[in-house]
């Protein structure tokens, strides 16, 4: 609605995953270095936690964007509060593999285990990343995740488990510590420090197409401290603030646009 009148080619603070706007702050470098050698080095398997907000969705799409598809083979679960066999069938699903109608756990292992071994053999690796991991409460399937890592032979693991969700996940996790044994590789994504939370913004501006300054130091400033920080937070009051100030017709966003938007945001 308001891209035109900014100059803008698309919407700059979109709350979607789309990895040409991710921002390298000195936290999301790091997780996604230590995502990058838990799947090179044959970890076995990792835990990334985050705040509401921080960008671990964004993150694990941009890992995807750092993975040769010839070598790489990902299975994505956004939505994992699955059944312990609901779950290898959607696993087996995304690596192309259709069980047979009937198919008990069992036939369903042994067909991971075909994929897994095939993959070994073509030297790709296989990876089950899991997001929003914190939303798994079925027992069985945490204990599944474990199995997986069972799937190994005398040189490395057969499949890297990339767990993402939000802090809560470690009580989730304290049921079964013999899966916290196994996470090799841990990090966790907190919100940006102000320099970087100014970087982000300006780094979306111009990832959107923007050419001019559109927002006065101010009303970044006041962004910035209302958001603490959070990414998602920083989105939804700069979005607002681009939507209201095309409203007004006004030159710049300034402070008292951003005043009035986390007002009825209530930030």
């Amino acid at each position: 609605m308001y891209e035109a009148y900014w100059q803008l080619d698309e919407k700059p603070f979109a709350n979607t995953p789309d990895a040409r706007f991710f921002y390298f702050s000195r936290q999301h470098e790091e997780a996604l270095t230590r995502l990058l050698y838990a799947i090179t080095e044959d970890k076995g398997a990792m835990l990334l936690t985050g705040d509401y907000g921080c960008g671990k969705t964004l993150l694990s799409r941009t890992l995807l964007e750092h993975l040769d598809p010839e070598r790489h083979d990902m299975a994505l679960l956004p939505h994992p509060n699955l059944g312990p066999v609901e779950f290898l069938q959607e696993v087996l699903f995304q690596f192309g593999y259709e069980a047979s109608d009937g198919a008990n756990k069992a036939d369903l292992l042994h067909l991971l285990n075909d994929c897994l071994r095939e993959n070994d053999a073509r030297e790709r690796r296989t990876i089950i990343l899991v997001d929003e991991a914190q939303q798994v409460t079925d027992k069985d399937t945490l204990e599944e995740f474990r199995l997986l890592l069972n799937f190994q032979h005398s040189r490395r693991f057969l499949v890297t488990l990339l767990l993402l969700g939000q802090p809560e996940l470690h009580r989730t996790l304290e049921e079964l510590p013999q899966l916290v044994q196994r996470l090799a590789v841990r990090y966790h994504l907190g919100p940006l420090e102000p320099d970087e939370a100014h970087a982000y913004l300006q780094h979306r501006l111009r990832t959107a197409g923007a050419r001019e300054e559109i927002f006065t130091s101010g009303a970044e400033n006041l962004i910035v401290e209302a958001s603490e920080g959070v990414p998602r937070c920083i989105n939804n009051l700069a979005d607002m603030a681009l939507l209201v100030g095309y409203g007004q017709r006004a030159p710049v966003v300034d402070e008292d646009i951003v005043r009035r938007v986390a007002a009825d945001m209530q930030v």
